[in-house]
């Protein structure tokens, strides 16, 4: 009976080993497939990169073009908007000119002049004294 107890044992070893084998075996499948998600989703990562970093180089080349389409427009009206501020300088000192020149004929004569206030048109160009005049604009007057 002896023998019995034994082939049992070694029976029992074979099987223990056999399930530590196969957990082993499982267990080494489960992590290969796990690397083969990681791989996958690291690979898939990559691409969505390379395509976002080809879809941002193509939109930076559209607003450069773009750029280069707008800066000769945006010199343009700052070179007009220059020219216009040295023109209302300009017609403002005459303004004054000649504003001065009518209280000495105010003065001098004593008839009441109506002489009215010249504002400071660099402080609130917004609040000049000029005929209500509609600003026309169309949505591609700034296209060439």
């Amino acid at each position: 009976m002896s023998a019995k107890p034994s082939r049992l044992s070694s029976s029992s070893e074979e099987d223990f080993h056999h399930l530590i084998d196969e957990r082993k075996r499982k267990r080494m499948e489960s992590n290969r497939e796990s690397a083969r998600r990681s791989r996958m989703k690291k690979q898939q990562r990559l691409d969505d990169l390379v395509n976002d970093i080809a879809r941002l180089k193509s939109e930076n080349g559209q607003l450069q073009m773009q750029i280069e389409v707008y800066v000769p427009q945006y010199m343009k009206f700052e070179s007009e908007n220059t020219i216009l501020r040295t023109q209302v300088a300009e017609l403002t000192e005459r303004l004054q000119y000649l504003n001065s020149i009518l209280r000495f004929m105010e003065e001098f004569s004593g008839m009441a002049m109506d002489i009215q206030e010249i504002p400071d048109p660099l402080l609130k160009p917004w609040q000049l004294p000029c005929p209500a005049q509609p600003i026309t604009a169309s949505a591609n007057m700034f296209l060439i």
